[in-house]
């Protein structure tokens, strides 16, 4: 058969045109085939491939710009960081000292049955202190001296030249603080008190076992309505049991330094006998 269609005249070319066909196509594919299989190798080695984004290589120490603070950022936390906070946060809500001291000094107005024998104007020497629960409360401790200085008439009844009389005051109280400014504040106490009051002349004609008067009668050394038979009616001593209240205004000259005045009112009583006394205090407390 073959050699029939090679001996057809015009076929003869046929099959030299195939073959020649055949073999442009396999050149074809295999030049095709070639060029992808080396692509990769002519690539250079530090270019990425195609299918991801190319992105700019930034220094190890360096973070991105989407992580990296803004200006505002960075100095709002330069300004304040977290413990600069809870400091602030702190100081706010705890505004006030846990302890607070005073000491003062200044006179004493006598008032009730004690001022029928005392004048006013003797010394006042004052110390306290306070542990404060919160800025507006607290708990005061205060000691106090009041010198108690007979009147004349009062030495006329004892029938003495001179005399010393004086009462020391332990004092527990609540404290209500009331600030009204950055520099002015008051203050209010009241509470219970114990006291001492003690005394003494320095000689007397009166008579043992005479009847007392009410001088003697508030020096409480009269027994039955009588003068001790052995004279021992020259020392006054007696612990009573009372109560106080006042208040005071402050001014602040320091930071943690306050200049107060103090007003009170001290009541003390024992088997009838009292004690009566309105010092007046300026102070410093801090």
């Amino acid at each position: 058969m073959i050699r029939k269609f090679v001996g057809i005249p015009g076929l003869r070319l046929v099959p030299s045109a195939m073959l020649i066909a055949i073999l442009a196509g396999v050149a074809t594919v295999h030049a095709q085939q070639t060029p992808a299989q080396q692509a990769p190798t002519q690539q250079p080695q530090t270019q990425p491939p195609t299918d991801q984004p190319q992105t700019q290589q930034q220094p190890e120490n360096q973070q991105p710009e989407s992580q990296q603070p803004s200006n505002q950022e960075s100095s709002s936390s330069q300004e304040a960081s977290p413990e600069d906070i809870a400091r602030k946060r702190k100081a706010q809500t705890h505004n006030y000292q846990n302890w607070t001291f005073n000491v003062g000094g200044g006179a004493n107005l006598p008032s009730g049955t004690t001022q029928q024998f005392v004048r006013g104007g003797g010394g006042v020497g004052a110390a306290g202190v306070a542990r404060n629960a919160n800025k507006y409360l607290g708990l005061r401790l205060d000691f106090q001296f009041n010198n108690l200085p007979l009147k004349t008439s009062a030495l006329q009844a004892a029938q003495a030249p001179s005399a010393t009389s004086q009462v020391y005051a332990l004092m527990l109280d609540p404290i209500i603080n009331v600030p009204v400014t950055k520099v002015w504040s008051g203050y209010i106490v009241a509470g219970p008190g114990f006291y001492h009051r003690s005394g003494k002349l320095d000689s007397s004609t009166a008579i043992p076992g005479s009847a007392c008067n009410p001088f003697f009668t508030w020096w409480g050394r009269c027994f039955a309505g009588s003068l001790p038979i052995n004279g021992h009616f020259l020392n006054a001593s007696q612990n009573e049991f009372g109560y106080n209240f006042g208040g005071g205004v402050a001014r602040k000259v320091r930071s943690n330094i306050e200049v107060y005045a103090e007003f009170r009112y001290m009541h003390g009583s024992h088997n009838g006998l009292t004690t009566d006394t309105r010092p007046i205090t300026i102070g410093i407390r801090w």
